[in-house]
């Protein structure tokens, strides 16, 4: 004990002219600063999370169209949609839920692309024809009208349009911005597409 107790008090005296050697304690504060950022972003995370009464961030949209396969070759071979499902609905359960008068329901799923968390479009069609007129404008009715989809570039878009002959409502492509432009669309049912990207 008593040698122990005597290299715990024993201290080096450095002499003149000699460097102390003996490390320093020293503090990474830049990377205190990005622990402590991590863990806000963390718990900011959680709340906003813990807040909402949503199970999943992407929205499912239905549309009922004339024409499956027009529809269905139109947001895949121009918009640029991939097909990633498909399900029926019988027509005593579409009933029962609500969704149709004795109809049944024969439906694709589109996304613009192959992820669980993307949005899903699904198309359908009850081989019945439209109760209204095609609209030439958005002001033409209610309820929605357009969707907007944020593209990489809009050329390619561009070339496949024309390639299908679909009539560009806007200009080919209208300015939008700096470095943004945008491109209106219908589908085969009236529907409005909105593009808006980098050339």
């Amino acid at each position: 004990m008593k040698r122990a107790c005597k290299r715990l008090t024993t201290t080096r005296t450095i002499k003149s002219g000699e460097f102390n050697t003996m490390p320093l304690r020293t503090y990474n504060f830049n990377g205190m600063k990005k622990s402590f950022f991590t863990l806000f972003l963390i718990l900011f995370a959680f709340c906003t999370m813990a807040q909402s009464n949503f199970s999943k961030s992407a929205i499912g949209v239905g549309v009922v169209v004339e024409d499956l396969e027009k529809s269905i070759d139109f947001y895949t071979n121009v918009i640029g949609m991939v097909k990633t499902g498909e399900f029926s609905v019988s027509k005593e359960q579409c009933t029962e839920l609500g969704l149709t008068d004795s109809y049944q329901l024969d439906v694709t799923i589109l996304k613009l692309e192959d992820s669980e968390e993307a949005s899903e479009w699904k198309l359908m069609s009850l081989g019945t024809k439209a109760k209204h007129p095609k609209q030439k404008f958005m002001s033409d009715d209610t309820g929605m009208q357009y969707i907007t989809l944020m593209v990489k570039h809009l050329q390619p878009v561009l070339d496949r349009v024309e390639e299908h002959r679909v009539k560009v409502l806007s200009g080919k492509p209208s300015q939008n911005g700096e470095n943004s432009f945008f491109l209106l669309v219908q589908d085969p049912d009236g529907n409005f597409i909105e593009l808006i990207g980098p050339k």
